[in-house]
């Protein structure tokens, strides 16, 4: 039995595995709880949530800063005090019921969030084989969805059935995320990954493919997560049980299909997943556009979810192409384009909401055209050397 134990805390997908259940604890208690909270205990309005929404993605635009901490502390020791961060932050939540207080908890809670989630990107890529990549990240994800469907079905306990307040519901979510964050940092070795990570920001020429699409993935998501949502309420009048059951289909599907696309993305390799997502989503994008039926849209948005799982292809091809001494710090950059569109595309298409609705999700079909063109260039066989098939070309 010890040694089997032993075993598991030398395998550095145990330790991904841990640490892809840990952030659902407290993230997804704060999410699914903030709207409520925010304006029962503390008044907020329309304004006050928008300066907190904007705030939260701030660090996710920082993540580049994350090299620097590199100086200070290792990938691993990192990792475990971002979680810290994320769990001490949720956990005091509830007790700073105030405009000033929820910007500061917020602020704390979404720096272990970014970081952490950087952090465990970066350690992937280090410590897992380009062969296993695809299907360990795969499993990441099921199991951060298994975690969220735990959080949401013990919400609904806590709240409708013993009426506990948001304060103990707060600390218990974060309590959650700092004991597993004491548990990784007590029980497993420190792992070495491929290479040395470089300790100042990494920009190469050669990885101008992998940004672009990374840009480009993280414009699409913001059109998802904030809009797709909000048509469901201001077009078909869906209530906020009728989003929750979307939420735990979602999470059902991506604990039984993300383990899939995983091995689909080995299989079939990196293009081909790419063109298959990119053209998923362009007829998702455009359907949002003209959709008329309420059971149609809830297809979309489900179907929707599930391609955004793809984007594991976009990882792996990375990992093909990089130098190992790149990962953590093309982590940080990474985060940071793809919090670009965060910072700036909500505002801009909010303005163009108020015009047309369907010209937003036609804004989304045009950014998923521009990703399949681009994913045209993905090499079949990609590689150190030809991250683009223009290089296989000149050669």
């Amino acid at each position: 039995m010890k040694q089997d134990l032993r075993q598991y805390l030398h395998n550095p997908e145990m330790l991904l595995y841990i640490m892809a259940a840990a952030v659902p604890l407290s993230f997804a208690t704060w999410r699914a709880l903030i709207n409520n909270f925010a304006i029962e205990q503390a008044s907020f309005t329309g304004v006050e949530i928008g300066i907190l929404q904007s705030l939260r993605e701030v660090p996710g635009f920082l993540a580049f800063a994350v090299v620097f901490l590199l100086l200070l502390f290792r990938e691993q020791t990192l990792a475990t005090l971002s979680l810290l961060l994320l769990g001490i932050g949720t956990a005091i939540t509830g007790f700073m019921p105030s405009v000033m207080g929820l910007y500061f908890t917020t602020v704390i809670m979404s720096i272990g969030f970014h970081y952490s989630e950087t952090m465990q990107q970066s350690l992937s890529l280090q410590l897992i084989s380009k062969d296993r990549l695809p299907i360990v990240m795969g499993k990441q994800m099921a199991v951060g969805s298994f975690t969220g469907l735990f959080v949401f079905a013990a919400l609904y306990v806590l709240l409708d059935l013993y009426a506990i307040n948001y304060q103990a519901i707060y600390l218990l979510g974060g309590l959650g995320t700092v004991v597993m964050a004491v548990l990784i940092y007590r029980a497993f070795p420190h792992f070495k990954g491929e290479a040395e990570q470089h300790k100042h920001m990494v920009l190469r020429k050669c990885y101008w493919l992998y940004y672009l699409l990374t840009f480009l993935s993280g414009a699409r998501r913001q059109i998802f997560v904030v809009f797709a949502g909000f048509l469901m309420v201001e077009k078909f009048d869906f209530s906020a049980a009728d989003i929750a059951i979307l939420f735990l289909i979602n999470g059902v599907l991506t604990i039984y299909l993300a383990p899939k696309i995983g091995h689909l993305v080995k299989n079939w390799g990196e293009k081909r997943t790419l063109t298959l997502e990119y053209i998923g989503l362009m007829l998702i994008f455009t359907s949002y556009a003209f959709v008329d039926n309420a059971m149609l849209a809830s297809l979309l948005y489900i179907l929707d979810h599930v391609f955004f799982a793809m984007a594991i292809a976009l990882k792996s091809y990375f990992k093909k192409i990089a130098d190992p001494k790149d990962f953590a710090s093309t982590a940080g950059v990474a985060f940071s384009i793809n919090h670009v569109a965060a910072v700036i595309l909500p505002f801009i298409l909010g303005f163009l909401w108020i015009v047309s609705p369907a010209l937003v999700f036609l804004t989304g079909t045009a950014f998923a055209f521009l990703s399949l063109l681009l994913s045209q260039l993905v090499p079949m066989d990609p590689q150190q050397g030809v991250e683009t098939s223009l290089v296989k070309v000149q050669g």
